[in-house]
């Protein structure tokens, strides 16, 4: 009885999620590419649709809008993070969230201070700020965080072995912010392989300028 109780609850719940794509698709006027009307994916936790917002008369929020920012510390960063580094654009972002984000082996790392991330993200990040990665004795977490990366430590103890680390994606404000940049330089500076890092340079600015789906932590999605 209950194992029918369940097998039942799993197929109304498996109904539900594709008749609310159903309903997204077929309203969707404004779509991601000609091919692609929205991105669905399983976090691990839940399942998520990015999508772009749908009213054509909408503008960037206020928020990402200033053009200006005092050099430095808000310099335009180059489009190559690091050597061995690639970047992304917002579709081979969500590749990389299909391709690694989904089966377990990556993660989408936003680099920003928490307060920006409680404000809004991108759908299926974890947060993880680029002061984490610094080395020095004031920072304590450092070394926990690599683990949890899947680094470990060398037997000398002094260095740290990477070759079953996760792969990353990391982003932050924009081409002008210089959080994610850090954060790459750090793991790259612990010994990080640069082949495992992506960095998506546009950031959040990018990401809100196209409409896309923002994640409130917490709360759930916006469009």
């Amino acid at each position: 009885m209950f194992n029918s109780f369940v097998s039942l609850a799993r197929t109304v719940c498996v109904s539900t999620i594709f008749a609310s794509v159903a309903t997204v698709a077929a309203a969707q006027d404004v779509n991601i590419t000609q091919d692609m009307p929205y991105f669905e994916f399983d976090n691990g936790k839940r399942f998520m649709v990015i999508e772009r917002n749908q009213d054509q008369n909408a503008v960037v929020d206020p928020s990402f809008a200033k053009t200006s920012r005092a050099c430095p510390p808000f310099c335009i960063h180059p489009m190559s993070a690091a050597p061995g580094v690639e970047t992304y654009g917002e579709l081979e972002l969500l590749d990389f969230i299909r391709d690694h984000v989904e089966p377990g082996t990556g993660y989408l790392v936003d680099a920003r201070l928490s307060d920006w991330y409680a404000a809004g993200t991108i759908p299926g990040s974890v947060n993880l700020p680029f002061t984490l990665f610094q080395s020095g004795a004031d920072n304590p977490f450092r070394d926990g965080i690599l683990q949890l990366l899947g680094g470990v430590r060398t037997g000398s103890g002094t260095g740290w072995n990477f070759d079953d680390a996760k792969h990353l994606a990391l982003f932050c404000n924009g081409p002008w912010c210089d959080q994610s940049p850090q954060a790459i330089e750090n793991l790259i500076a612990a010994g990080y392989p640069a082949e495992k890092l992506k960095y998506y340079r546009g950031g959040m600015q990018s990401w809100l300028m196209l409409g896309l789906t923002v994640e409130i932590p917490n709360e759930g999605t916006e469009g």
